[in-house]
This record gives C-alpha cells, sequence and structure tokens, in this order.
C-alpha cells in the first residue's frame, strides 16, 4: 500500500511540474531585439518586459519608450487565462488579456474604456532564447497596422 502511495504521489508531482514548466518559458527578463524587429510608424516601444511567477499568477512589468521617446512603464498581474485584468501606469489600456494557445504562444488582448485597442501574438522560439510578438491596432488615422518585436531572453 505503501508503494502505491508514493508511486501515486510521484505521479502527480510529475503532472503538476510539467503543468507548471509550460507556462515557464515566458518567465524571465526579455530584452528587444531592435534589428530584428519592425514597427508601425509611431508605435511606442516596449525595451524590457519582464515576467514573473507571483503566486499562481503571473505579474507583467513593461519598461520602454512611447512615440515621442519619452520613458514609459507599466505593470500587469494576472492568469493567462483569457480573462481581463488591469493595466497601471499605461495611458493606452486599462485592461489585458492573456490567452495560452499551447506551450510557447500566448494571445494577447487590451482594452481601452471597455474597447478592444490591440490584439496579438506572443510566440516564444523553440529553443526558449527568443520571443517575436505580432501586435495589430489602428494608427491615428484608424488604418490597421502592425509591428513586430523580437526580443532576446536575459
Amino acid at each position: 500500500m505503501k508503494a502505491r502511495t508514493i508511486a501515486l504521489t510521484m505521479a502527480l508531482c510529475f503532472v503538476a511540474g510539467a503543468v507548471c514548466l509550460a507556462s515557464d518559458v515566458q518567465i524571465g527578463t526579455w530584452k528587444l531585439n531592435e534589428a530584428k524587429s519592425k514597427f508601425a510608424p509611431g508605435a511606442s516601444k516596449n525595451n524590457t518586459v519582464v515576467y514573473q511567477a507571483v503566486g499562481d499568477e503571473v505579474k507583467v512589468t513593461v519598461e520602454g519608450t512611447d512615440n515621442s521617446g519619452k520613458p514609459t512603464r507599466n505593470e500587469w498581474t494576472g492568469k493567462f487565462d483569457g480573462k481581463f485584468y488591469p493595466v497601471t501606469g499605461d495611458p493606452n489600456t486599462d485592461e489585458r488579456s492573456y490567452k495560452q494557445i499551447n506551450d510557447r504562444t500566448l494571445e494577447l488582448t487590451t482594452k481601452k474604456g471597455g474597447k478592444v485597442v490591440v490584439t496579438g501574438r506572443i510566440v516564444v522560439a523553440a529553443d526558449g532564447k527568443s520571443r517575436t510578438v505580432t501586435t495589430h491596432q489602428a494608427d491615428s488615422s484608424g488604418k490597421k497596422v502592425t509591428s513586430t518585436a523580437v526580443y532576446d531572453k536575459q
């Protein structure tokens, strides 16, 4: 009976570890690689993005520059469950949602005043050393624009 209990406990630990590692590819500090990135005219840039586990949630801290070159910083804490959680420090968005698509891919949506303003996808490379963030939004004239930012893991 004791052997069975130990085996079941070990199996549960293995499954729990595999589930945790699936979202761990996002965890860490990511630095913008401008040479590999392509931004829409007038787009802001997120120079550093930090994902850190906080209990059963993830805290995302973003530092960058706005379209006039002024420094920016915003924070989001929530789960990768597709639900919206508040954003602090970003005048262009007030809530953000991340939805886990697979082990290396997140879907991103931001809202301002209840209206979707940015959608995108975050894909971590198979080797875990880089990630590509592709976002879609409307520019100041209402035209749909796409930006692609590539980040290197630090």
